[in-house]
């Protein structure tokens, strides 16, 4: 009785002491602290230290930008799908799909290139760091990653991935099953930190979000060609819907029960398909982003058929389709200047290897850039992009 008197205690100085800006509205600092003090009594019911310090980790981490309903919780963040989450789970693999090196992470803490696709923070850290869960959201292969860190969130998208199968056999990376295979790897890892009741709680009311399909129609169908023998545009773009479809399925069987799935972006609008299939206008190639709007209103609709027919699940899909198109089409809105070029080499194709230390950056401020490489966007283009994402899909999930 003493020692759990003693956790009380310690539990109500915890909840006083939080920072102001969880506690300003004087309403909410009530149900706040009510909130708390149950969660974290119910995690040291049998005193077990290291739990709380865990959930310490997940309750407190960053202040969030974002306002969440009354008495939710996000206690992590997962990631699944291709580069533009990937945070390092290609660079101890055999694959050319790599960025760990120079002058990848040019604007990331302290110049490092980590395995970012992007100068800077890609849009799972932007996400994490909006939800207030922490600045930055660890690549699941990382050997550097700490046990809070797993309570929290990873990501486990690897680029060059895909919901065809294919895409990531034809350059070596994680394909979605293999990372599927990692999530009940993780979830076995957080089972014997913090035991499979509080392992539920993490998953029940964590966001799982998927971005992918970019790869498939860009490279797996259009610039390979691999596919195409088989599948007609609408009869691929069913494949990767079902494919998007089951993946869902099976985040849900393993607990998830808030999941989102990201459009595919307007694709032909990278610099590399203009370049390579823009012709000497290097416009947007108009049947990529075709194939992408198709793929994207099959997904819309088996969100909302998963949302229905799966008891208490939240499948939600997000469009950053027309969003980034808007940006692209009129940069100037946002404060950005070059929309059809990167920043690194000739700003035309370079990607992945291709932009490297020998490859000199060619824009001298990569903030009025949309793109940082022929492929992927700039930070500061990820951040235009995530804050109304989240402003307009974020409750959906609750």
């Amino acid at each position: 009785m003493h020692k759990q008197g003693t956790i009380r205690d310690a539990i109500n100085i915890f909840v006083l002491r939080q920072p102001n800006h969880t506690r300003r509205d004087r309403g909410s600092q009530g149900r706040l602290s009510k909130t708390m003090k149950f969660l974290l009594l119910r995690l040291t019911s049998c005193c077990f230290y290291p739990t709380l310090f865990l959930f310490l980790t997940v309750v407190c981490s960053v202040k969030s930008s974002v306002k969440l309903p009354p008495n939710v919780t996000v206690p992590a963040l997962l990631l699944f799908g291709d580069s533009i989450a990937d945070a390092g789970n290609n660079n101890n693999i055999q694959t050319l799909v790599k960025c760990n090196f120079p002058p990848y992470g040019k604007d990331f803490e302290g110049g490092v290139p980590t395995g970012r696709f992007c100068n800077g923070k890609v849009p799972s850290d932007i996400i994490a760091k909006e939800l207030g869960i922490k600045d930055t959201l660890p690549a699941y292969l990382d050997s550097t990653v700490l046990p809070q860190d797993l309570v929290t969130g990873v990501t486990f998208a690897s680029g060059g991935s895909g919901f065809d199968p294919l895409t990531p056999k034809l350059v070596s990376v994680i394909s979605l099953s293999d990372q599927l295979k990692y999530l009940k790897e993780y979830i076995g890892k957080l089972e014997a930190m913090i035991g499979e009741e509080k392992t539920k709680f993490i998953l029940k009311n964590s966001l799982f979000l998927v971005v992918a399909g970019s790869d498939d129609i860009a490279n797996t169908y259009f610039t390979i060609r691999a596919r195409k023998s088989q599948y007609d545009v609408p009869a691929y773009t069913d494949l990767m819907a079902n494919s998007a479809s089951s993946f869902a399925q099976e985040l849900y069987e393993l607990g998830a029960r808030r999941i989102g799935f990201f459009s595919a972006p307007p694709v032909g609008c990278v610099p590399a398909q203009r370049t390579l299939a823009g012709g000497a206008e290097r416009k947007c190639a108009e049947n990529l982003n075709e194939a992408a709007k198709l793929f994207n209103s099959k997904l819309s609709k088996k969100m909302d058929s998963l949302g229905s027919s799966l008891p208490n699940g939240r499948f939600v899909y997000i469009d950053v389709y027309n969003l980034l198109l808007d940006l692209i089409q009129n940069p100037e809105k946002q404060g950005f200047q070059v929309a059809d070029k990167g920043c690194c080499g000739t700003g035309d194709i370079e990607v992945s290897i291709l932009c490297n230390q020998y490859t000199q950056v060619m824009c001298t401020n990569v903030s009025d850039h949309i793109f940082w490489d022929s492929y992927h966007p700039t930070e500061s283009a990820y951040k235009a992009l995530v804050s109304p994402l989240l402003g307009e899909h974020l409750n959906k999930f609750f």
